[in-house]
């Protein structure tokens, strides 16, 4: 059965290119009318999904730096020179690079699950729905960008870039968790009641902070040794020097988060919100330990790629904090 609109301009075609249209018409309306008509657990899984894996992708990139092999494949979008693939010859370097690229694939599958499984609500849902498309038009930018990363050679300012269109990329995922997550328990976003001025400011503190945090961190890792590969051009900065400056907005975060979270149980916010900071004091402090740790110790290997995957947490904590703080993105 096809709807009207559909058999409206089926009809005016000629008999055969109609009847092909009709069953590609069949066909769509038989899977639209199988889309769900509210956010429930599914939707709110694929969102979960997104998140962990726009989160995946800022690890594999970091293995990608710290296995030395950022020119694994040394072409893009082909490896090498007539191949999509790595050989043989290319050694580990070309299956960690290559594998960190077909992660974009998963990713973007995810996108478009989400996608689908929100059309049918597409007009009663719009935050979600375009949260859901600015997902998916970021994916193969950022792709676009990982490909500039290798055309020159590592270049720490284009590497940079790169990282922060993944921490992009996470923050939005953020937003759609929290967004079907309410819709698919009737929890509340934000602290019930109107939110104070003193709790949107924190809001924006923290989002400013971590931002800035991560910026700096990115200059911190660009003058650091691990480039990606030995060739690979370096910032030149002072290690110490730049390392100082980045410390001072996460202490700026600690302060934003631990009196954030002072505030939201002394004035019984939402228990979301209160977990929210809960979570964001734990990821800080947790980072901001392995920071030290691998400064003290040399920058060694795992403790960089465990401070890779706190980046993806604290962003994450970070976002919530500030969506749920000032409630800025529509519902």
């Amino acid at each position: 059965m096809t709807t009207p609109i559909a058999s409206h301009w089926t009809d005016r075609l000629p008999p055969m290119l109609g009847r092909g249209a009709r069953a590609v018409a069949t066909t769509y309306t038989r899977g639209y009318n199988r889309l769900p008509l509210s956010i429930g657990r599914g939707i709110h899984r694929l969102a979960i999904a997104s998140l962990i894996t726009q989160s995946i992708l800022i690890v594999s990139g970091g293995a990608v730096r710290l296995t030395a092999s950022g020119l694994g494949c040394s072409q893009w979008p082909n490896c090498m020179p007539g191949t999509m693939t790595p050989t043989p010859e290319m050694g580990i370097h070309g299956l960690i690079e290559f594998g960190n690229r077909m992660l974009t694939f998963v990713l973007a599958a995810v996108a478009i699950a989400m996608i689908i499984s929100v059309w049918r609500i597409r007009h009663t849902h719009r935050t979600v729905f375009w949260l859901s498309i600015a997902l998916l038009c970021f994916i193969p930018i950022q792709a676009v960008i990982g490909g500039i990363t290798v055309l020159t050679d590592l270049n720490p300012w284009v590497v940079s870039f790169h990282f922060l269109a993944s921490i992009a990329l996470v923050a939005v995922a953020t937003l759609l968790v929290n967004r079907t997550g309410r819709e698919s328990r009737g929890e509340d976003l934000v602290a019930s009641g109107p939110l104070t001025g003193t709790m949107r400011s924190l809001g924006w503190t923290i989002a400013i902070t971590s931002a800035l945090a991560l910026i700096l961190g990115t200059v911190v890792t660009g003058s650091g040794p691990h480039a990606g590969d030995p060739s690979s051009p370096r910032h030149g900065f002072n290690l110490y020097l730049v390392t100082r400056i980045h410390v001072v907005p996460v202490y700026l975060l600690v302060i934003a988060a631990v009196l954030g979270l002072y505030l939201v149980y002394r004035t019984h916010a939402a228990r979301a919100l209160k977990r929210g900071y809960l979570i964001l004091v734990v990821a800080v402090l947790a980072q901001g330990a392995i920071g030290y740790t691998q400064f003290f110790l040399g920058l060694p290997i795992g403790v960089v790629l465990l401070h890779m995957v706190g980046t993806a947490f604290l962003t994450a904590a970070a976002t919530n904090v500030w969506d749920r703080s000032t409630g800025v993105v529509p519902l």
